[in-house]
């Protein structure tokens, strides 16, 4: 994907190499939220996650954690989006956006059926993701949160899937799923 003049925007597979630029993106998109604790256990933990970054040239500008979950009593193929980063600087460049359709279609190709997300609902709702009152969260959310607790399904299902979802051990933090 060609970006500006002269740089290429490039999505790849995260290596452990990119830890350290991860800890400075974070800390910049995010200075109010301590996001390094959740995204350094899924990268190192033994949970199956699928992470792509953004580079332009060598600097690491965006990444994104695709987290593999289960649906319960349900059998279902489901994930948990997020977090999603960008650089400050580089933001509302269609560099998130890349690294959303990216995941998404590699989920597909996977055979997960369905992509779940708590975030705003103007920006991920651009990728088909609507608000899902099928599957719980595994906290309860403010009610205000409703809205952003959305689902998005890669694959024709019969039915919308209802259940709990089970999240793997980094997910399970209370504050991750509340104010």
């Amino acid at each position: 994907m060609r970006y500006g003049v002269s740089r290429e925007l490039k999505l790849r597979e995260y290596r452990s190499s990119d830890l350290s630029a991860l800890g400075s993106l974070y800390r910049d998109a995010f200075p109010d939220e301590d996001l390094l604790p959740l995204v350094h256990a899924l990268l190192t933990g033994d949970q199956p996650v699928q992470s792509s970054v953004a580079t332009l040239e060598a600097e690491v500008v965006g990444h994104v954690i695709f987290t593999a979950c289960t649906l319960e009593p349900v059998a279902a193929k489901v994930a948990l989006l997020g977090p999603l980063c960008v650089a400050p600087d580089h933001q509302k460049q269609g560099i998130g956006s890349s690294l959303v359709h990216e995941g998404l279609e590699r989920l597909t190709q996977q055979g997960t059926g369905t992509v779940l997300v708590l975030g705003d609902p103007a920006y991920y709702g651009r990728f088909g993701f609507k608000p899902d009152t099928g599957i719980a969260p595994p906290y309860p959310m403010p009610e205000e949160w409703r809205e952003a607790w959305q689902s998005m399904q890669l694959h024709d299902e019969p039915e919308q899937l209802r259940g709990d979802l089970v999240v793997p051990g980094p997910w399970k933090d209370a504050a991750l799923w509340g104010p």
